[in-house]
């Protein structure tokens, strides 16, 4: 235990744990052993004391009357949320029978693990829960509902997740936010361009919604949702056609730059302002600005990958920074994530070799409603720990009916009883990142920090890592493995030097230290991407190999109905996906959740500012407060963050949500589904809550 917990008193060093690209250091303030007040550490130096309101009032979620403190096992049917306390050894000894009979009946993998990043610590996102269920031979998941179909996309282009160190956008001269509302997301970065622009730098913001990054751009650009390829090769048409390329950085660093150059002749400004909605001389005006600032940088977004297109979207928009040789500029280049800069050895971490066979089954974690209700042979238990999957999966009807099969075992390792929790047979209290040992690194920033625990457990609750222990030893296995403690596994996931980056980087240096950043040259240099030819690749042969084709291109939305609006359900100021969602000072903060449209469509459709409404298509329905104006173009309707459950009105948007996968990596299509608007009559009934 941290001697951190054994101060009753005090000030602690800690790290923020919510995935968001910052992760911030922290300072946390303790009072008679809990803690009282959080504040950023103005040591840290790129998050520099600067936190957001999520985290500055997370005390209050921490000690929130509802969270869990001891198990629980359903009294009542599923969904209705009754419960009865039991002890951890009743709850592991269940769960162990019920796998172990499920296994031998019909083999492990009948047998789900269902997590995400509700907690980025290493340990406890990815560490002794992926031992046990390898060494199970339960079914693989794929986690691919975020960040994965851009990922791809960006991989063709630069051969990894690697791009400008985000310390460095301060010396840039144009600053593009490209599908991200970085003011919610991203706020260092937002630090860092104000300080560009006090140094001459011009701000553009890209994205389908006027939000707060719009409002603080010099410029904000509306764009039709899975458009943004088309409009970065409208660009590329441009900056060669008035030879504003940097043919010796193309020469040297780049393979693919003539065929490139041909192919996008024919993406000329009005072919691409009447796919994209951005009048033809705004496409000049832009290619032009980025063209004559060598040091031009781009945030690239999660918006703009959630889409049928995703992967290729953000194909194209990586190689807008090898034409103009923004990558040899101070501060140009772009990020779309740079986990790869701190990647640990996630092999060691995650036991794969304690898996004997290769998976049969493998099911994408967008997919879940339909693989909990048709999958062949059945899913017939699930473990979910850092998700909700009720809430933030696509189609929701279908996760949440999936959820209430009687003859599916559900067991949620959770702070609350979320919307998943209250369809689980058993319930099992987590700890908070703030009880944990844990190592973080950031997808954005270069630094690895560590986590030592700051207050004692909430309760009853124990950590991931303490509770798949456990389940390994009731389930009898015996591998050291499962042995090894909290400081072993990030010891083994620094070691190896797998990554050079940072293997100056050690437990004991970052006890030390608290964060520590990693060790990079230039960026990039000829021959060492890691790319099959080295290089920046324009061209992709391994694009083509893959089925894909080897040149950026605009592959329109799916049109899935005729239901006449494309819904782009994205993020909002005080929540993280669900999380907050349920807490009362950050309802509070964020009021209401608001379905922004045109004001054109809305006056057709006869809604006023302020009116419910409902939405829906074949999927299901739900029902928001108009917000009419010009923030988002016609035929686009926009709503911010996922709100819980409340009674009498149903606001579950993913309800309305394709499972279709993106074109790449199996990603997520959320923001590519069509519904349909009207003004609600009345309030919805109780049918409706459920989206009946």
């Amino acid at each position: 235990m941290s001697s951190y917990v054994n101060q009753p008193d005090g000030v602690f060093p800690s790290v923020c744990s919510l995935d968001c690209p910052d992760q911030c250091g922290l300072l946390v303030h303790k009072k008679d052993g809990k803690i009282i007040k959080v504040e950023g550490d103005p040591d840290h130096p790129v998050t520099r004391g600067k936190i957001c309101n999520k985290v500055r009032h997370i005390a209050e979620r921490l000690y929130d009357k509802k969270r869990l403190q001891y198990p629980v096992k359903r009294t009542g049917a599923k969904g209705e949320g009754k419960f009865k306390r039991i002890s951890w050894e009743e709850a592991i000894k269940e769960i162990a029978i019920r796998f172990r009979h499920l296994a031998d009946t019909y083999g492990p993998e009948c047998i789900l693990p269902y997590s995400f990043y509700g907690n980025m610590g290493y340990l406890n996102a990815e560490g002794m829960d992926r031992r046990f269920f390898h060494r199970l031979g339960a079914a693989e998941l794929e986690r691919t509902i975020c960040q994965v179909a851009g990922a791809q996309g960006y991989k063709y282009t630069m051969g990894g997740a690697v791009g400008t160190d985000p310390e460095e956008t301060v010396h840039a001269k144009l600053i593009i936010f490209w599908g991200i509302n970085a003011v919610s997301t991203n706020m260092h970065q937002i630090i860092y361009a104000q300080k560009a622009r006090k140094r001459g730098a011009k701000i553009i913001a890209i994205d389908v919604h006027k939000n707060q990054t719009a409002r603080f751009a010099d410029w904000f650009i509306p764009v039709r949702p899975g458009t943004d390829g088309a409009l970065a090769l409208g660009m590329m048409h441009v900056l060669f056609a008035e030879n504003l390329v940097d043919e010796s950085f193309l020469e040297k660093y780049t393979v693919g730059h003539r065929q490139l150059r041909e192919h996008v002749r024919r993406y000329d400004p009005e072919t691409v302002s009447g796919i994209t909605g951005v009048p033809a001389k705004d496409i000049v005006k832009l290619a032009r600005m980025y063209g004559e600032t060598p040091a031009s940088f781009i945030r690239i977004g999660n918006g703009l990958q959630h889409h049928d297109n995703g992967g290729m979207n953000t194909r194209a928009i990586a190689c807008l920074p090898a034409l103009t040789g923004a990558w040899a500029a101070k501060g140009g280049g772009a990020v779309k994530s740079n986990s790869g800069v701190l990647a640990l050895n996630s092999a060691f971490l995650q036991g794969v070799h304690l898996r004997k066979e290769k998976p049969k089954r493998i099911v994408n974690m967008n997919q879940i409603g339909e693989a909990l209700l048709s999958a062949k042979p059945p899913i017939r238990a699930m473990f979910v720990y850092n998700s909700n999957p009720a809430v933030v999966a696509p189609e929701g009807n279908k996760v949440r009916e999936g959820l209430a099969r009687e003859d599916l075992f559900l067991v949620v390792h959770d702070l609350f009883l979320t919307e998943t929790a209250a369809y689980a047979d058993i319930v099992l209290p987590a700890t908070s990142s703030f009880e944990n040992l844990d190592i973080y690194a950031s997808y954005w920033h270069h630094y690895i920090q560590l986590q030592q625990p700051v207050i004692a457990p909430y309760g009853e609750s124990k950590s991931n890592t303490e509770v798949f222990r456990l389940l390994a030893k009731e389930m009898g296995f015996t591998e050291p493995e499962f042995s090894e403690s909290d400081e072993e596994l990030i010891k083994g996931a620094l070691s190896g030097h797998l990554n050079p980056h940072i293997e100056h980087i050690t437990f004991e240096a970052l006890q030390e230290n608290q964060y520590m950043k990693a060790k990079r040259g230039p960026w990039p240099v000829p021959g060492t991407l890691p790319t099959p030819s080295g290089k920046i690749e324009l061209y992709s042969q391994k694009m083509l190999d893959d089925g894909y084709n080897p040149l950026p291109v605009h592959i329109p939305l799916k049109k899935e109905s005729d239901h006449p609006f494309i819904f782009v359900p994205t993020v909002n100021h005080h929540f993280l996906n669900s999380t907050f969602s349920n807490n009362e000072k950050h309802m509070k903060m964020e009021k209401e959740p608001r379905l922004h449209m045109n004001i054109r469509d809305a006056e057709k459709l006869g809604i006023s500012d302020g009116d419910l409404v409902r939405i829906w298509n074949d999927r299901g329905e739900c029902f928001l407060k108009a917000a009419t104006g010009e923030e988002v173009l016609p035929g686009v309707i926009v709503s911010r963050g996922l709100w819980s459950h409340q009674p009498g009105v149903n606001r579950l948007v993913n309800t309305l949500t394709p499972a279709r996968l993106a074109d790449m990596g199996g990603g997520a299509s959320f923001f590519s589904g069509r519904v349909s608007v009207a003004k609600a009559a009345m309030l919805p009934t109780e049918k409706n809550e459920t989206g009946g």
